[in-house]
């Protein structure tokens, strides 16, 4: 697949789930809910203990059926590891050429961390396949409505903070997409089965207010 293949399928069902856990076997388990639960797209953040095997494994056990990446990519290294263990995207918390670089070098996109419009337009310079609003936690889902009317071209992933009541809101504010860590998978099998079906059906019902006015609000939708 190429880049813009995957990074569509990553940020398909407009969320990706955010797997850091202390031990690998709870990063396991969590990513075994998930994906019971329907998610399609999981990020393992590369602060859990052998994250890179859990990338391996997943990848290896799901193909096609899920979009596995690695999070939490610091640097050139660490990007390189991670492709290497299979990662199909890369999410960095920060804006690192290198990063980027290495990604592309093997066919990976890299969804790089921004916080200010002059960082969202350097990352589209560099390249970036999306941009990761991180912490999105420190912003108001008009934040992006307001920058995306001057660079409606930016693909923003708000991610940090995201809320199951809030996610819908950063869609209609023209996010592509959102990432969740805790705020989605904590709980049981059968309550994050739920709150995963919510989400799932009120993101598909999110209409950005830009839509269908010839600006680019979602280059990745279908």
């Amino acid at each position: 697949m190429y880049r813009w293949e995957i990074t569509r399928a990553a940020l398909a069902q407009r969320v990706f789930a955010i797997v850091r856990s202390k031990t690998y076997d709870e990063a396991s388990a969590t990513a075994d809910t998930l994906l019971s639960a329907g998610i399609t797209s999981l990020e393992i953040s590369l602060t859990t203990p052998f994250a890179l095997e859990a990338v391996t494994t997943l990848t290896r056990e799901l193909g096609d059926d899920a979009v596995i990446g690695a999070g939490t990519v610091l640097d050139a290294a660490s990007a390189r590891m991670a492709v290497d263990a299979g990662a199909r995207f890369l999410v960095a918390p920060s804006l690192d050429a290198a990063v980027i670089r290495t990604g592309h070098r093997y066919g990976v996109p890299v969804f790089a961390g921004v916080s200010t419009p002059t960082e969202i337009v350097r990352g589209l310079e560099l390249g970036a396949d999306a941009l990761k609003l991180f912490p999105a936690a420190g912003h108001h889902p008009s934040w992006i409505s307001d920058v995306r009317a001057a660079l409606p071209q930016a693909p923003l992933v708000p991610v940090g903070g995201v809320t199951t009541e809030t996610a819908p809101e950063w869609i209609a504010a023209g996010a592509v997409a959102v990432g969740m860590g805790s705020a989605l998978s904590e709980g049981d099998r059968e309550t994050v089965a739920k709150r995963a079906a919510d989400l799932l059906a009120r993101l598909a019902d999110a209409v950005p207010e830009h839509a269908g006015e010839g600006g680019a609000t979602d280059p990745y939708g279908a």
